[in-house]
């Protein structure tokens, strides 16, 4: 073919095959390599073989956009995360469970012992119960009100109202009253009954409401539930008296509990008295 024997036409199709096609073309680039020097018409036939250099694509700057699929893989993740957020808040909080007796009993004594000591401090003083009260109409998360039953003329209570504070128990609030009495210093924690509930020790039934005794550390601690509100009521005295309990009966001048016993034995202690 390159010494011009082939026609023309079939020699054209065979340089376009050569230079097209991977197999061929070395093939017969090499045939026409076998002599040492090619002669002219080689040379121009071996620079048609030559496959045409293609030019270099250039790239083109395309504005990317994200693809819809890429939008919503932080798109659902970001909608589950704020559903399961809302079914959270929404949900309601289950109610804690009310502490017993003896815990109740427990931190009655303490607060009673810290006032005791002088390091609780009150938050109100008053000698007033109707001034008491309506200091927790604005203080106060619940409702609460003492007996506000005005003395009799000439008539000496056993005790004296000295003021009131507002503690925390079991993460919610309770009020601490303080009273004073010959015996000592007499408190009453009130605190309502999804808190903390009457429980334990030496049990008195009556009609509407039990009572419960027990002993803390030698204080006395009676303790009841009537009203969706629970008390302690913490003293000093002995069994032979209930003289501290007319800081809520007051009204009662037809009884006198100074000379009532409790149904406290003289040994028992907190294990007996808290173990129903």
């Amino acid at each position: 073919m390159a010494a011009g024997l082939w026609p023309e036409l079939k020699a054209r199709q065979l340089m376009l095959h050569a230079s097209l096609c991977d197999h061929c073309g070395p093939l017969l680039r090499a045939a026409t390599s076998l002599d040492n020097e090619p002669a002219p018409n080689e040379e121009n036939l071996l620079t048609q073989l030559k496959r045409p250099s293609r030019p270099k694509s250039v790239p083109r700057s395309v504005l990317s956009l994200p693809a819809p699929w890429q939008f919503m893989r932080w798109l659902v993740p970001a909608v589950v995360l704020m559903v399961i957020v809302g079914v959270l808040a929404t949900r309601p909080r289950s109610s804690p469970t009310p502490l017993s007796g003896p815990k109740l009993a427990e931190f009655a004594v303490s607060t009673y012992k810290q006032h005791a000591r002088g390091s609780l401090a009150l938050d109100v003083r008053s000698e007033s119960q109707q001034a008491l009260n309506e200091w927790f109409k604005i203080k106060s998360p619940f409702s609460l009100a003492l007996p506000a039953s005005p003395a009799a003329p000439g008539e000496e209570r056993p005790y004296r109202l000295e003021g009131a504070r507002l503690v925390e128990l079991g993460g919610k609030t309770a009020a601490y009253i303080a009273y004073r009495m010959q015996t000592g210093p007499v408190g009453l924690m009130v605190t309502p009954d999804s808190v903390a509930v009457a429980s334990g020790g030496v049990e008195v039934d009556f009609k509407k409401v039990s009572f419960h005794y027990g002993m803390v550390e030698g204080y006395k601690v009676v303790s009841w539930s009537i009203h969706g509100l629970t008390y302690a009521l913490v003293s000093q005295e002995g069994n032979s008296t209930q003289q501290s309990c007319m800081v809520c009966h007051s009204a009662m001048r037809d009884r006198e509990l100074s000379h009532t016993p409790t149904p406290l034995g003289a040994r028992k202690n907190i294990v007996e008295l808290f173990s129903n």
